[in-house]
C-alpha cells in the first residue's frame, strides 16, 4: 500500500469518527488547541502566507505534516465532494490544508501512515 492510498483511507476513517478538521480556520484553532495529531497541507496551494501559517503551528505544536501534491486531491480525501453513482467524484471543493484530531479505529492504513512520517523525521 502506498502512501496516498493510506492517507486517503486514514482521512476518510477520521472524517467518519468526526476527527477531521478542513480549512485554515478549523485547521488553526485545533493546531493552536494542540488537539491536532496529523495535519495534511496541498503543495499547489497559491497564498505563501497560508503555507507559513500552518507550518509554524505545526512545527510549534510538534504536530507531523505531510504534503499532498493537490488541492483537488485533498478536498476529495477530505470529503468535499459529490458522488455519482458509479462511485466518482463530481464537483469537487479544493482543499488546502485538514488537520486530523481523532484517527477513530486502527487500521493498517494507519500503520503505514506512521510509518512514513516516522521515515521522514
Amino acid at each position: 500500500m502506498d502512501i496516498n492510498t493510506a492517507l486517503k483511507k486514514v482521512l476518510k476513517n477520521a472524517l467518519v469518527n468526526d476527527g477531521l478538521k478542513r480549512g485554515l480556520h478549523e485547521t488553526c484553532k485545533a493546531l493552536d488547541r494542540g488537539s491536532g495529531r496529523l495535519c495534511c497541507l496541498a503543495q499547489n496551494c497559491s497564498e505563501p502566507e497560508y503555507t507559513k501559517l500552518v507550518r509554524a503551528l505545526c512545527k510549534s505544536q510538534s504536530t507531523p505534516l505531510l504534503m499532498v501534491q493537490s488541492n483537488m486531491e485533498l478536498g476529495e480525501w477530505c470529503g468535499l465532494c459529490k458522488i455519482d453513482e458509479t462511485g466518482k467524484a463530481k464537483k469537487v471543493v479544493k482543499c488546502s490544508c485538514a488537520v486530523i484530531t481523532d484517527f477513530g479505529e486502527d487500521s493498517t492504513a494507519l500503520e503505514v501512515v506512521m510509518k512514513y512520517i516516522k521515515e521522514q523525521q
